[in-house]
């Protein structure tokens, strides 16, 4: 969820490999309509092991493929009970957050409450600093803002401490962002931040008169039957059964258990507990259009370029793998938590894959792959 590179504190939060190429310009999606392989379990499951290898405490994988459930899961949920994690587990799911909040914002725009193109201003009077940032610039991160988080995390582990249970409304997450001018041009280039989804979450507050949790449930939740997915904020505990999380310190390799934190740095953006199975079903039902008119999703999936292989919507993510298959979804980092999240194009395959810790690049690079096992076989 964090926009800055790896090696630099918590670049690994959201966007360790995400100082991604930017390019302007609106990209056409490629066919991916190759036809899908079966999973390679056994290249996942290897994965998993390497992943633990190089300091995860546990990952697994969950496949739903229409219709046919894989499980995968090696090592603990809990280093202080051994507890094995499993892929039930409720998990802190990151930045795929964002995809949420997109969908309830381009259901307002169904309901004629709220347009794509018209200014942020018009609905914010007076937030930003230039009135042609537009609700689709801020749901493409192409608005140009900075993102806070760089701020809050440029010493990974003494950021996290600070901000662990602290508790920010809107408006000072924003003066964060403010307080730095803007990155870019709005409408440019593609620029990850933050602070875009928490000018989302804003506007689905000053909308719908109504916190975004209660958009969250009303909207997705209930109707998705999404028994594990949570908006807790500005509680800092998971609900039932849930594995812990374990940021590793910047020296020395020593993980901390970050499992308890608010996630108020980023809210709308970020603070969302789900499992994989729920995120699973939310991903399908997107992409099915189950949840948005067809025009919105049309919207959604116009995507900006981010580098040879990736690309961004409205909320969502684009991965073109190497045997030709798309896959949409979102990545989602919070101390601790590492999450994959994609789906087909046709919705008929879906993928959570997940590692109990942060702020480890090499251990991203390892689940990132889970992926091409995942869709390619």
């Amino acid at each position: 969820m964090v926009s800055t590179t790896v090696g630099t504190g918590v670049a690994t939060l959201g966007a360790i490999v995400l100082s991604l190429l930017t390019v302007p310009a609106q990209a056409a999606a490629p066919a991916g309509t190759a036809p899908l392989a079966a999973p390679d379990r056994t290249a996942l499951r290897k994965l998993l092991r390497t992943a633990l290898s190089q300091g995860a405490p546990g990952a697994f994988a969950r496949i739903d493929d229409n219709g046919t459930v894989h499980h995968l899961a090696e090592g603990v949920a809990d280093r202080s009970t051994k507890r094995a994690l499993g892929t039930g587990d409720r998990i802190r799911v990151g930045s795929v957050t964002k995809t949420f909040t997109a969908v309830v914002m381009l259901q307002l725009v169904d309901e004629g409450r709220i347009k794509l193109d018209t200014s942020v201003n018009t609905y914010l009077p007076g937030l930003l600093p230039d009135k042609r940032i537009t609700v689709r610039h801020v749901l493409s991160h192409r608005s140009g803002l900075y993102d806070h988080a760089n701020t809050l995390f440029a010493r990974s582990v003494p950021g996290f401490e600070n901000v662990r249970d602290k508790v920010f409304t809107y408006r000072q997450l924003m003066d964060l962002s403010l307080a730095k001018p803007l990155t870019g041009k709005p409408g440019a280039a593609y620029a990850y931040s933050n602070a875009n989804f928490v000018v989302a979450g804003m506007l689905i507050e000053k909308i719908t008169k109504k916190p975004v949790a209660t958009a969250y449930q009303n909207r997705i939740i209930k109707p998705l039957k999404l028994a594990d997915t949570f908006y807790v904020h500005p509680k800092n505990t998971i609900p039932g059964k849930y594995s812990r999380g374990y940021m590793t310190a910047d020296s020395a390799g020593r993980k901390i258990d970050s499992t308890r934190q608010t996630v108020s740095w980023a809210q709308s953006a970020g603070a969302l507990v789900s499992s994989a199975k729920d995120v699973n079903t939310f991903l399908s039902a997107v992409v099915r259009g189950k949840l948005t008119s067809a025009a919105q999703l049309k919207q959604m999936l116009k995507w900006t370029p981010v580098n040879s292989t990736q690309a961004y919507g409205l909320g969502l993510r684009r991965r073109d793998l190497s045997c030709g298959i798309s896959v949409y979804g979102h990545t989602g980092t919070v101390q601790g938590y590492y999450t994959w999240a994609f789906t087909s194009k046709s919705g008929k395959r879906s993928m959570t894959s997940f590692a109990n810790t942060s702020n480890n690049g090499t251990v991203y690079a390892t689940m990132n792959r889970t992926l091409e096992s995942a869709f390619c076989g």
